[in-house]
Parts: C-alpha cells; structure tokens; sequence
C-alpha cells in the first residue's frame, strides 16, 4: 500500500475491532449555544493509551511478518505515538525501542516505558529523530513505525472518522487536531463527503501554510508551546498529499485558547485533554471559524497531560 484509500481504512476497523476502545461522541448543549452549531466530540482522550494513535499503530504492527516481528520495531515520538506503538508491541509480543524528546512530558515517558519499551531521549530541535532511528535499525535491526508518514498508520487513524460516520453520517465539518497529519488525513479518507479543517497551534502551523502555498512548508522559528503532542516541525508527502486532494484547510489557535478549551473540557464535558487535544475544540470556542448551522465533529484526540501543565490550563 503506498497511498491508503476508504477500503484501506475499513480494512483497518475490522483489524483493530475487539482490540481499540470505539470511543464516543459526545454532546454539550453549552458548546451548541456558544458555536451556533450542532457538534460531536469524538472523544479519543478516551481511548487506550489515552490517544487515537493506538488505532494508528496496532494497525501497523498486525500487518509486520513474523520476521519483522522478531526484528522489533522502532519508533520516535513526543509521547502518544510511543504509548501507542509500545503498547501494541507489547500485546503482540514485539520487542518496542522508542526515541522520544528530553522534553516530552515525563507522564507519556513513564507510560512508554510501563509498557515495557526502551525510551531514548533526543533533543527535538537539533537532533533529527530520523536519522537516529535508522542508526538504530542499523545497528539491531527492526522495523520503523513512524507517527503519520506510513499509509498503515494512516488508514488505522482514519478508523476514528469511520466510527463517526457510522453514527452521524457525514458532518458537515470535522475540526481535527494536526501534528502531522495522521489523523487528519485518515478522517478526509473516512468522511469523503465532509470539510476537513485542521487545527495547530500558533507557531507550528506547516501544515496550515503548507495546504495555502501547494508545497510543504517546515515550521519556522519554533518556540515553546503547552501542545507537545503537535510540535511536528515538518509534515509528510504522504500526509500532504491526502489533505490537499481533499482540499482542506486550517486554523491556528494560541496558547490562550488552548487553554480556555482544556478548562472548558474539564469544567463542561468533565474530561481530561491535554493542550495539543483540546486545538480543534479551541478552534470551536475561539469564534475564529463560522460553524452557525453547520453539523460539525471535533476530534479531543489525546488525554495526557502532566499535572503542572493541567494545573497552567485550569488557572489553579
């Protein structure tokens, strides 16, 4: 499979059914009067490993041979690609090295590692993640998983927009979280029908600038940002490609509005979300996008976020 299609991802949900949670879709009466719209929220902060890249990556790993699965497989990740790819290896048997930045958030390390993979640290900024991965192939071997550039991790993200369509049918907008572009890529496969908007925080807005100009554009001068989970400094053929055929576009939220939607998340819906999560249901509250009348699904796609940062988000 090079570019993953519908069939791909249909494929997807009968592998990782009985495996993946089918989380939600939640409601807010208050999220409706504030938008003027009739929103879902997928509610992938609920699913296992506490984000949608478990789909992504149990996917992945039950296509490996058994002599892949006998070299291990290596993937690099702020923090819920690791989970996700260390508990699928885990389930399946497969010996697990993740290469995750010195300053992920120590929750999703703990996690990675209580989940009995390696963790090696990297500094994000001056160290390319590739390139130590495949040194690491090198060296022993394995099989690299990586986080959005893989059609199988593709179609297996996509499983969440599918879940969506089964229920709803096609949305009139899906607001979608983007680091990468995995999930927001599998879900304009899912809902062929529906207007894909990707969400990223100010400052780490390639693939805002990117679907603008036609070419892949990296992130520029990157500073700090609450949403660990999309510090993606470039996104992907793969991922670009499948965005722009679908015509999508996108919105950058701040950091203040991140915030907002974490605490409006834990005051209104009673969920936990972490920042990088919460973008596309900030981009909902901000007022930045017009959703009057429209029916519209919002990926929460990930619930780990430290302490600290949490106690940031709520103002406590």
């Amino acid at each position: 499979m090079n570019t993953p299609a519908l069939e791909d991802v249909q494929a997807a949900a009968a592998r990782i059914a009985g495996v993946a949670v089918r989380t939600p879709l939640l409601r807010s009466d208050t999220l409706d009067n504030v938008t003027g719209a009739k929103v879902w929220l997928k509610a992938e902060c609920l699913q296992r490993t506490g984000s949608f890249k478990f789909r992504g990556a149990w996917n992945r790993l039950s296509v490996l041979t058994p002599e892949e699965r006998r070299a291990g497989v290596v993937a690099f990740s702020s923090g819920n690609h690791a989970q996700g790819v260390a508990l699928a290896a885990k389930l399946l048997g497969i010996r697990a090295t993740i290469i995750m930045p010195s300053d992920a958030p120590r929750i999703k390390v703990e996690a990675t590692r209580g989940h009995g993979a390696e963790v090696i640290s990297y500094d994000r900024l001056t160290e390319p993640r590739d390139v130590i991965a495949a040194k690491i192939v090198a060296e022993r071997g394995g099989v690299i998983v990586a986080p959005f550039n893989d059609p199988y991790v593709v179609a297996g993200q996509g499983t969440a927009g599918l879940e969506i369509a089964e229920e709803i049918g096609q949305p009139d907008i899906a607001l979608v979280c983007c680091g990468g572009g995995g999930l927001a890529s599998g879900i304009a496969l899912a809902l062929p029908e529906s207007e894909i908007v990707v969400v990223e925080p100010e400052g780490y807005d390639d693939v805002i600038r990117s679907l603008a100009s036609g070419v892949i554009e990296p992130v520029r001068d990157p500073g700090p940002t609450l949403c660990d989970a999309l510090q993606t400094l470039a996104t992907a053929p793969l991922t670009f490609g499948i965005l722009r055929a679908r015509g999508a576009r996108g919105v950058a939220v701040s950091e203040a509005e991140v915030k907002a939607a974490v605490a409006f998340a834990f005051r209104a819906l009673k969920l936990v979300v972490e920042p990088g999560g919460a973008a596309a249901l900030a981009a909902a509250l901000s007022g930045k996008l017009d959703l009057k009348g429209k029916t519209v699904a919002i990926t929460l796609s990930g619930g780990n976020v430290d302490a600290e940062t949490y106690r940031v988000c709520l103002g406590v």
